[in-house]
């Protein structure tokens, strides 16, 4: 049994969740995102600008995941992979604006033919989180999604990733290990207990 908790995510802002492991970290993202397994009985609710999302399949919550793996697809190219975080209602000549621009913002402009297994670790997270934007997220839920980079490179990805999420003005719920992870975010840190 876990002890209640209440986390609120002002627009924007990033409110960093730390505790050891079996805390609860991952089940609470799962938990927001609604893909938290039967096995669990949870009480409570989750809110998006005040609308309760809690009974939505996880598809129409409009929430962006990103974990530890980029989770690119393999038998698409660097533009496809982009092109499918996009709503089908976008075509044509707009679809192809919108992935040329996430390209131009990502800094992989010229490498939107490219199988992702080319690109650099860097690369595939920057093309990731893209794709995760491109589909329209009210609110973003990252797992330790900076895990495994090297040091230098999580630096750059992580100052990427909140770059962006402040830009949107996202909500956005990081869970981590790495107290640099909660100091470069800049926001609340919420500390899970062991049951």
């Amino acid at each position: 049994m876990f002890k209640p908790c209440t986390i609120a995510v002002e627009a924007g802002q990033i409110v960093t969740v730390m505790g050891p492991s079996g805390s609860g970290k991952s089940s609470l993202l799962a938990f927001a995102s609604g893909t938290l397994g039967p096995a669990f009985d949870v009480q409570g609710r989750i809110e998006i600008d005040r609308e309760d999302i809690t009974g939505l399949a996880p598809e129409n919550r409009r929430l962006g995941l990103l974990f530890q793996d980029d989770l690119l697809f393999p038998h698409m190219s660097v533009a496809e992979n982009l092109a499918f975080g996009l709503p089908s209602s976008l075509r044509g000549r707009d679809r192809a604006d919108a992935v040329e621009k996430a390209l131009e913002e990502a800094e992989l402009i010229g490498m939107g033919k490219r199988d992702p297994a080319t690109l650099s670790g860097g690369q595939r997270a920057r093309v990731s989180l893209m794709r995760t934007l491109l589909s329209g997220p009210r609110a973003l839920l990252l797992d330790e999604p900076f895990g495994r980079l090297d040091q230098d490179l999580r630096e750059r990805v992580r100052r990427f990733v909140f770059a962006h999420a402040k830009r949107r003005n996202l909500p956005t719920l990081l869970v981590t290990h790495d107290p640099d992870d909660a100091a470069a975010a800049g926001g609340p840190i919420f500390k899970l207990e062991q049951p």
